[in-house]
């Protein structure tokens, strides 16, 4: 019985390494949300530069993201949340401006 519980616990814990490896690793940033991502960034006006971007999975098909963007006087982080709105699969989306480097 002893051997059946110690197999039973090595599946376990392979499926939980494999699973909770992709977020420790920054895996979803391979997902196609990612690239549309960039893609409304890209197309919006005012043009901005991203910086940095991160996207996580939360659930099952959702996702969170944070984006920073370095842009002129005119953009402001709500807009280009409302533009990344558009993508049901965001459930939770950070926008951090920062003003071009001197």
């Amino acid at each position: 019985m002893g051997i059946v519980g110690a197999v039973l616990v090595a599946v376990w814990a392979r499926g939980l390494l494999r699973d909770t490896s992709k977020v420790l690793l920054d895996a979803e940033m391979d997902a196609p949300v990612v690239e549309e991502i960039r893609e409304v960034i890209a197309t919006g006006s005012p043009v901005v530069e991203i910086t940095d971007l991160h996207v996580w999975r939360v659930g099952r098909g959702k996702y969170s993201c944070v984006v920073a963007l370095v842009a002129g006087a005119d953009a402001t982080p709500e807009h280009y949340r409302q533009a990344l709105g558009i993508h049901e699969e965001l459930a939770h989306v950070t926008v951090e401006m920062n003003g071009p480097s001197a």
